[in-house]
């Protein structure tokens, strides 16, 4: 790669699109002192991940995505063999099917097993989805047969459990989730059915696995949520529809942003507004921009992470486009506004994600009584880190109303992160009754 001119390259994409610098930095997240010392030949791109921010930032066509993998597959050693080896592995049902068996305890069978990903392993699973053929999902010789009325029903479940995660957490409903997820995989294994239905069966099995991995997660199991949004990338590419594979790349910035690499979050969410920009869903492009700018306000890239924020909250303005799916329900403004105070909060600015906090929570639905309480938490941690202490434990009594009967192990960490900011206030009447109270209710939490 020390031979390659990229310098060049951007010399004449610059040239051909009238981009300045400071876009292709704000394209690409590199520092624009990067991008002019790699046009003047003083620098020189010497890692894959390098590469692939470059790259994927400015839009590489996806027939030439291909040559992106193979500086990752001579890095394998440095990566981990079993790692790097996974998204080559075929992007067949057979393959998704086994990898999400493994996702949720199942058979090993003779299959190496999918690990953790990360960096330049995760995103070069991540092209792949992109690229790979889709293969055929006609099963004619199974049982039982696979029908419409089948199909929807099983949706619905998923869509219900949906529901009870927004209201009470996710608590109760990983074993539930999972036991769905092996009927839909028995289905895709031994069922019968034709193309059209083989790929409807697909997506929704996309959709319980995103959905049990979200699950998996907001109860704290990091690793092998992951492993299930992996599995829900697999299923997405067999359904053929981008805007599920859209879905699973938002679930893994999640992962990426809370629990490991913020570039991961990053290169996850640029990828999936990529895979949807001929759809007509300016609800699910807002969403997935959220969660890039989670990623650059994790590692303090304030410029990028505001430009993200004000495009989703433009995109949000338009309402629902044609294409937008149903199961994106909750993007609204006052979510756009809550995860803009999540990265104002990331940035060291409380003030400001005080504000954004309080002008969230009059567009928040009080019967999703989980996320509520999750913003209005951040809300008295800014509040408190503002110097508002006062105001803070009115927030923070609030939250702890709300938290009864609601199982989630992120909400329990934005309460302890809550009920730590108060006790810089120890001295106050104030701090020292929620204190009482709050150590009492997790208490009582962590017995449950």
């Amino acid at each position: 790669m020390a031979a390659w001119d990229f310098g060049e390259v951007l010399r004449l994409v610059r040239a051909r699109s009238g981009l300045s610098q400071v876009a292709v930095s704000s394209c690409t997240a590199l520092p624009q002192s990067f991008v002019s010392a790699l046009e003047r030949g003083q620098k020189q791109i010497g890692s894959p991940r390098t590469l692939l921010d470059l790259l994927n930032g400015l839009g590489l066509p996806t027939d030439l995505q291909p040559l992106l993998l193979e500086p990752l597959r001579d890095n394998s050693t440095q990566l981990g063999h079993s790692s790097s080896i996974e998204a080559a592995l075929p992007w067949t049902t057979d393959r998704m099917v086994t990898s999400l068996e493994v996702a949720i305890g199942g058979s090993m069978k003779r299959r190496r097993v999918l690990t953790a990903l990360g960096g330049a392993a995760l995103t070069q699973h991540v092209l792949q989805s992109a690229i790979a053929p889709t293969e055929a999902m006609a099963a004619p010789s199974g049982t039982p047969t696979v029908s419409t009325e089948l199909i929807d029903s099983l949706q619905s479940t998923t869509d219900a459990l949906r529901q009870v995660d927004a209201t009470s957490g996710s608590g109760s409903l990983v074993y539930t989730a999972k036991a769905h997820l092996k009927i839909l995989l028995n289905l895709l294994k031994h069922g019968s059915y034709g193309e059209r239905l083989g790929r409807r069966l697909a997506a929704v099995t996309a959709d319980t696995a995103a959905q049990t991995g979200w699950y998996t997660f907001d109860s704290g199991d990091h690793g092998a949520a992951q492993r299930l949004f992996l599995g829900a990338l697999r299923a997405a590419h067999a359904s053929g529809d981008s805007r599920l594979r859209a879905g699973a790349l938002g679930f893994l910035a999640i992962h990426g942003y809370s629990a490991g690499d913020p570039r991961d979050a990053i290169t996850a969410a640029r990828t999936a507004r990529q895979a949807i920009t001929k759809h007509d869903a300016p609800a699910l492009t807002a969403m997935l921009l959220t969660r890039q700018a989670r990623g650059h306000a994790r590692l303090r890239e304030e410029r990028h992470a505001l430009a993200a924020l004000s495009e989703a909250e433009e995109l949000c303005a338009r309402g629902r486009g044609e294409d937008d799916p149903y199961w994106l329900y909750w993007i609204n403004r006052g979510e756009i506004l809550g995860q803009t105070g999540s990265c104002h909060l990331e940035l060291g600015r409380p003030s400001l994600a005080a504000g954004a906090f309080a002008s969230a929570r009059h567009e928040l639905s009080r019967d999703e009584t989980r996320t509520t309480a999750q913003f209005l938490s951040r809300a008295a941690t800014a509040q408190m880190r503002a110097g508002e202490a006062d105001a803070g434990c009115v927030i923070a009594h609030e939250v702890l109303s709300l938290v009864e009967g609601i199982q989630s192990a992120r909400l329990d960490e934005h309460l302890r992160n809550m009920l730590n900011e108060a006790r810089a206030y120890g001295d106050a009447a104030p701090a020292k009754e929620l204190m009482s109270r709050g150590e009492h209710i997790m208490r009582q939490r962590a017995a449950a």
